[in-house]
């Protein structure tokens, strides 16, 4: 297995006047599902300045890890409470170039 992780971006698109709640509840997700499922190394929530959208990158150790989180019924459940509150585009991809001070 590569130690480079594989990268799921979620693109949310929210109302600014929900963007608090699916904030909490994606918060609420990671704490008590995504942080116990295997495979599964990090997670950042970034919120957009205007309300309108919340992006969720993480980090797994393998594309089955990503499968087995979107397959696993604590997932499932949450997805529809996401949904009531957000469309959703997801990515799943390597990174290919990164630069730091």
């Amino acid at each position: 297995m590569s130690d480079e992780p594989v990268i799921l971006i979620n693109l949310l698109k929210v109302e600014p006047e929900n963007q608090d709640a699916l904030i909490a509840l994606l918060k609420q997700n990671t704490e008590t599902v995504i942080r116990k499922l295997d495979g599964w190394r990090a997670t950042r929530l970034i919120a957009a300045r205007d309300g309108a959208g919340v992006v969720i990158y993480s980090e797994w150790e393998s594309p089955a890890a990503v499968e087995a989180m979107r397959g696993d019924p604590r997932m499932k459940a949450y997805f529809p409470k996401i949904i009531e509150l957000a469309s959703l585009d997801s990515v799943v991809g390597s990174a290919v170039f990164s630069q730091t001070p």
